[in-house]
């Protein structure tokens, strides 16, 4: 079953990487969802003031408004779908993730599947 381990940063240096791991940290966990077999996909995402948020309002006008947002105490860094049997082997591959460390956080969610 393919769930997506959504990563969260409570805290971030100053240069913009969350601040309880490091490079290196990544790197090794990247590897061993590599070599396990089991990544669908995953991506870092760029510094949070590349982002833009659009919102559609009920009269059918679009705002749109540049990051870094305010009210967002968490930064989404990043992501991987991983294909694995269940919820306990997704929740472990989560609990290994460096994201998961000191302010940070995975969302484990599944992948719906449509076709099923």
């Amino acid at each position: 079953m393919k769930y997506m381990l959504l990563i969260t940063a409570g805290a971030i240096d100053e240069t913009g990487n969350a601040a309880e791991c490091t490079v290196e940290d990544w790197m090794a966990y990247d590897k061993e969802v590599e070599d396990a077999g089991i990544r669908v996909s995953s991506e870092s995402l760029a510094d949070l003031v590349t982002a833009t948020r659009v919102r559609v309002g009920e009269d059918g006008k679009r705002t749109v408004t540049d990051g870094p947002f305010a009210e967002s105490r968490e930064v989404l860094g990043g992501f991987y779908v991983i294909d694995v049997p269940d919820l306990d082997a997704a929740l472990d591959w989560a609990a290994r993730c460096p994201g998961s460390r000191g302010s940070g956080s995975v969302v484990v969610r599944p992948v719906a599947d449509f076709g099923a």
